[in-house]
């Protein structure tokens, strides 16, 4: 069993190649989508890597804007058609890092073969009903024009608020984004928005649809069934910010207690004594599974 890891990355080569090496394991194939403004140079070498292939058809990606989407559809899509067979498509940022032993995360999956882990709120939340809101107006975050966010403004004045193209039900969180899917399920996402280009023109004036997109067609799909609500990963939304917190060494023992297989956000730039204590912590329950 073969598993492929998309890695959506813009900064911090040394962060990235740490995830890297992090990851390695026999059976685990890891590509990058590097946003297209950043500079692929400093990046390169990482490739050197084995088991590791950029995305070559890269998306400029801009925070909020379906763009994002666009970039982990098509690395989707890329990846199917690599000619390698795969059971899983895990989907990471360049901020996420593992929180135990590749194996413990090969073996869990393993035993698991039919299920995808997507993340999602229940239909009544807060969350959910702030969330139509992300469609229902118009945003111009990936459009490159002067005063765009002024001509959003006028254009949301003036126009009636729209309707979601089609009679799906909405799922999706501030979690919802990253998540491990069944290669199957990884293939009916990438199909159902190719096919259905209505709902591929409307989101391009959307705002943070990853976090709602790829959630609400998994959850009216066949494999709605197949679905485990745990993203595998531990994310830290307590401060009420834009962002989830970035954690630092102080943050151990919360990411230890968590029990999850993986946690964003982290930053070297911030704090990176946290991946040297948490490599250490797999490092010794690796050696003690080992002596066991």
């Amino acid at each position: 069993m073969r598993i492929a890891h998309l890695i959506i990355a813009h900064k911090n080569p040394g962060q990235l190649e740490r995830l890297i090496v992090s990851m390695k394991h026999a059976m685990f194939d890891l590509y990058i989508h590097l946003d297209k403004k950043t500079d692929i140079a400093s990046f390169r070498h990482i490739e050197s890597h084995e088991n590791v292939y950029f995305i070559k058809n890269r998306i400029e990606c801009n925070w909020g804007g379906y763009s994002i989407v666009r970039a982990i559809l098509n690395s989707i899509e890329e990846v199917l058609n690599c000619g390698k067979q795969y059971k899983f498509l895990n989907l990471m940022s360049g901020q996420d890092y593992p929180l135990t032993s590749t194996g413990d995360i090969y073996v869990y999956l393993s035993k698991r073969l039919n299920n995808s882990f997507v993340e999602y709120d229940t239909l009544d939340t807060a969350w959910l009903e702030d969330a139509v809101t992300r469609y229902e107006f118009y945003h111009f975050t990936d459009l490159k024009l002067i005063g765009r966010y002024f001509l959003q403004k006028i254009v949301n004045t003036l126009m009636p608020r729209r309707k979601f193209p089609l009679n799906l039900s909405l799922y999706g969180s501030n979690r919802s984004t990253w998540s491990v899917l069944s290669v199957d399920a990884a293939r009916y996402l990438v199909s159902f928005v190719k096919d259905n280009s209505k709902l591929d023109r409307f989101m391009k004036f959307t705002w943070g649809a990853d976090e709602f997109l790829i959630a609400t067609i998994i959850m009216n799909s066949p494999f709605k069934d197949k679905v485990i609500n745990n993203n595998l990963r531990y994310v830290d939304w307590s401060g009420g910010d834009a962002h989830p917190k970035v954690f630092s060494k102080d943050d151990l023992s919360d990411l230890i207690k968590a029990d999850k297989y993986f946690a964003r956000k982290f930053d070297i730039t911030v704090d990176e004594e946290i991946l040297d204590l948490i490599d250490h912590k797999n490092k010794v329950s690796l050696r003690n599974n080992f002596i066991q």
